[in-house]
């Protein structure tokens, strides 16, 4: 199948919402942060995904967040609204409250908890793309919501004008191969780990975790896939290795991401919002020996690197709760 233009960008950085140490929104500091990857590299930024806290942000924060990126942004990366919500009409909600804002597009979780019937998918996913006028980016992470997008189900979705892409974080390959052999739709790999995997096989992108702290070797990454310099896109995969294994593999993403961009002074605290707390000791010292491994990543000195277990230690109660629904 021939793919249409990509309106997302192909670097995509799931972006972290720095906060202040009693857990409000740092909003200096998140300007400064979108800058920083998108001048590293970053041609699209998805703001109140996973990563960035979406189920502890407020709506009101939500849409903020979405207004700061594009006015930052500048026109130089596309800004993607993500998280949603897992009851529909919410959902419609933020994400025609999200275009108003002036989103480039929008990112539609798999609804969570409440697990669906694949038909309960095909109408949540098909209404939320009827009522906005955004190109869309479907988010298949059963590891969270418990329920996968079947491959059935994605071959009637792509058929819906404004349903463009997939994340995949679901790391079913064979499943991807598949479904870019018979229909149009673009991928996104939502697994940091299988950024290279995933382009080899016919992926436009990423969504990443990691490029929150270094968004230059993914740019690398994708600028060698693109010119079928395989040996050169392998090198950035394998300098990234160690450094993906500490963000995503010893606690939840955000709390080792904000911890480590904390430790090399790019945000001013690692602070995460509760039920997320930061890293226990242990936790935090398998990180530290994780990020001694990296070497030949330009920009990024693991020398430099300051942790601060006292100030990453426990979770924030915000003074306004988020929107869970």
């Amino acid at each position: 199948m021939s793919q249409p233009a990509n309106p997302f960008g192909q670097v995509l950085v799931a972006l972290v919402t720095p906060m202040t140490a009693d857990g409000e929104v740092d909003w200096p500091a998140t300007e400064k942060h979108i800058d920083g990857v998108i001048t590293s590299g970053a041609d699209g930024i998805v703001v109140t995904g996973t990563t960035g806290e979406t189920s502890t942000l407020t709506d009101d924060e939500k849409l903020r967040l979405v207004e700061v990126a594009k006015s930052v942004s500048g026109g130089r990366a596309k800004v993607i609204t993500g998280g949603g919500s897992n009851e529909t009409a919410h959902a419609i909600d933020l994400y025609q409250k999200s275009e108003k804002a002036g989103a480039d597009g929008i990112m539609i979780v798999t609804p969570y908890y409440n697990k669906p019937t694949q038909a309960g998918l095909l109408t949540h996913f098909r209404l939320i793309a009827d009522s906005t006028e955004l190109p869309v980016i479907l988010y298949d992470i059963p590891g969270r919501t418990g329920v996968p997008i079947t491959y059935e189900t994605l071959l009637r979705l792509a058929k819906h004008p404004n349903i463009l892409a997939v994340k995949d974080a679901k790391g079913d390959f064979s499943e991807v191969s598949r479904v870019l052999n018979q229909t149009d739709l673009l991928y996104f790999s939502g697994d940091d780990a299988n950024a290279l995997p995933h382009m080899a096989i016919g992926a436009s992108g990423l969504v990443g975790v990691t490029a929150n702290i270094v968004a230059a070797p993914y740019r690398a990454m994708v600028d060698a896939v693109n010119r079928g310099d395989l040996a050169a896109a392998t090198a950035q995969h394998k300098a990234l290795e160690p450094l993906v294994r500490a963000v995503m593999t010893h606690v939840p993403g955000t709390v080792a991401a904000k911890y480590i961009l904390h430790g090399l002074g790019y945000i001013s605290s690692p602070r995460v919002r509760l039920p997320l707390v930061g890293p226990e000791e242990w936790e935090a010292a398998i990180i530290e020996d994780e990020l001694a491994l990296v070497t030949g990543i330009d920009g990024f000195d693991p020398s430099n690197f300051r942790p601060d277990r006292n100030a990453a230690a426990g979770g924030a109660l915000p003074k306004i709760p988020g929107t869970t629904r």
